[in-house]
């Protein structure tokens, strides 16, 4: 076994003995998210260490890599073979690793139309709450043996355990790429999007913003030449062509649009998660219009930390749920304004995989509420 991995299970279980808790870190790019962040408790357990390519088959379209391993490191190795990670993983900054990138399970723009972090996990390893060192799923795209406990872990922020190996799918770059923008309202944008879900066209990402009390929409479009094309023709607006048309798209991902720029630091950033299909949402009086993406199933919104229980409410009564992404400065978070479990049986079912993984409790606390 690596020395790194032996050291790194030496330590999980001396915690656990000592019931101390653990605080994951690879490359603290998502430390302000959750309450109190950074300052997460526990002790520091620093996985970059666990880096490396274990295995990449780009004809299989399959690449396994060590928990550790720097996000930038891997995209830049699928890149010199004409692939990819589809679901476009937000970096926020420099040091992402590849095991932060599974634990946080965000996806970028592109989630809507081609799916979230948890679709292309093939497998994983993982050291639980007993120092036990486990695996999970395989690298193969068709692997039904048993529960599906790889891709629970997207999304955990390491509370169910310590990620030390992933196996991803990933796919190769679209052979064509086109950009549109359309001047229109929020209500306008959205029926815009919901009417083009239903059609055979190659939507990639969309993003609407209000800029200066202008609305406007882009829509990225990816797939055949002859498919791009045809939908640029059909769909209308006007083609960006500009050379930074790439990088506003990665300025998107990684939230370094000037929408996000402007938040005060008394604003706290919040996530609704919601149907597509659901309206413009009358968001509480002085809060600005959000953000939105993932053909409106996605809407950032910058609000005071005294709006939180009424974004909460506005999400749950169109069928979705609101989080808190980033809180202001100085804002004493309430539990139920971190995460919200939708459901008592929600709850309940997280707290026993919570029990399963790690009984003593020692990772990651107060990542999620």
């Amino acid at each position: 076994m690596d020395a790194a991995l032996r050291q790194i299970i030496d330590r999980v279980r001396d915690s656990a003995d000592r019931r101390s808790a653990v605080r994951i870190c690879g490359g603290g790019t998502k430390d302000f998210h959750g309450p109190g962040a950074p300052q997460h408790a526990g002790e520091p357990l620093d996985m970059r260490p666990l880096a490396g390519v274990v295995s990449y088959e780009p004809s299989e379209l399959v690449v396994t890599a060590l928990a550790g391993t720097p996000l930038a490191e891997l995209e830049a190795l699928l890149a010199r073979h004409g692939q990819s990670l589809p679901f476009e993983p937000p970096r926020f900054a420099e040091g992402g690793t590849v095991g932060g990138m599974v634990a946080a399970g965000l996806s970028g723009p592109a989630r809507a139309s081609v799916g979230a972090v948890r679709d292309y996990v093939l497998g994983v390893e993982i050291i639980n709450g007993r120092g036990e060192l486990l695996r999970f799923g395989g690298q193969v795209m068709k692997n039904v043996a048993g529960y599906d406990v790889s891709r629970l872990m997207a999304g955990a922020w390491g509370q169910l355990g310590v990620i030390t190996e992933v196996s991803l799918k990933v796919l190769p770059v679209p052979p064509a790429e086109a950009t549109l923008r359309f001047d229109c309202d929020q209500a306008e944008a959205l029926r815009r999007l919901n009417a083009w879900g239903g059609q055979p066209l190659p939507l990639n990402a969309s993003c609407w913003v209000e800029d200066a009390g202008r609305g406007q929409l882009y829509v990225r479009l990816r797939g055949a030449q002859a498919a791009v094309q045809a939908a640029c023709r059909s769909m209308g607006g006007e083609l960006q062509d500009a050379p930074t048309v790439p990088d506003d798209w990665q300025a998107c991902r990684d939230q370094r649009l000037p929408w996000f720029a402007a938040r005060a630091a008394d604003h706290a950033l919040w996530r609704l998660s919601v149907p597509q299909t659901a309206p413009v949402l009358a968001l509480p009086a002085g809060v600005a219009p959000p953000l939105v993406e993932w053909h409106g199933g996605l809407r950032w919104v910058q609000a005071l930390p005294q709006h939180g229980d009424a974004l909460h409410a506005l999400a749950a009564e169109v069928g979705g749920s609101a989080s808190l992404f980033i809180a202001a400065s100085a804002d004493g978070i309430s539990a139920r304004a971190v995460f919200d479990a939708n459901s008592a049986a929600l709850a309940a079912i997280h707290q026993r995989l919570k029990q399963a993984f790690d009984p003593a409790g020692i990772f990651n606390p107060g990542r999620l509420v």
